[in-house]
């Protein structure tokens, strides 16, 4: 599986593509929206995205609304991956095109892992 990861969080960002590097897969990482539309410019064959819900400059809402926009054709999975869990912030995800949203604070690494590929193999 190739994951673009996106998270302004250094610790996190490196903490979770370390795991899924480990797991086999592919990483990318972005501090942010915008870089991450650059990266995304440059190479569209990603399986998943997972982005965090708050990230300065765009939020993850509005970067999956923009991915969907600006990459209509692109096949990645969107998932967010946030310390954001109110129903409302996961059912606003859903309908901006993410497949599904994980609470970091409800998971480990190894366990974001797991979901992420049994959410890609949907």
């Amino acid at each position: 599986m190739k994951l673009l990861l996106i998270d302004d969080d250094a610790f996190l960002r490196d903490m979770y593509a370390k795991k899924f590097t480990e797991g086999g897969h592919e990483v990318e990482v972005s501090d942010g929206a915008s870089k991450a539309i650059s990266i995304i410019k440059r190479n569209q064959s990603f399986d998943v995205i997972l982005l965090d819900m708050i990230m300065p400059g765009m939020s993850g809402l509005e970067l999956i609304k923009e991915i969907k926009k600006q990459f209509p054709d692109m096949k990645a999975k969107c998932i967010v991956l946030s310390n954001q869990g109110q129903e409302e912030d996961i059912s606003e995800a859903k309908a901006a095109g993410a497949v599904g949203y994980i609470v970091k604070s409800e998971s480990v690494p190894s366990g974001v892992v797991k979901k992420v590929e049994e959410l890609f193999n949907t």
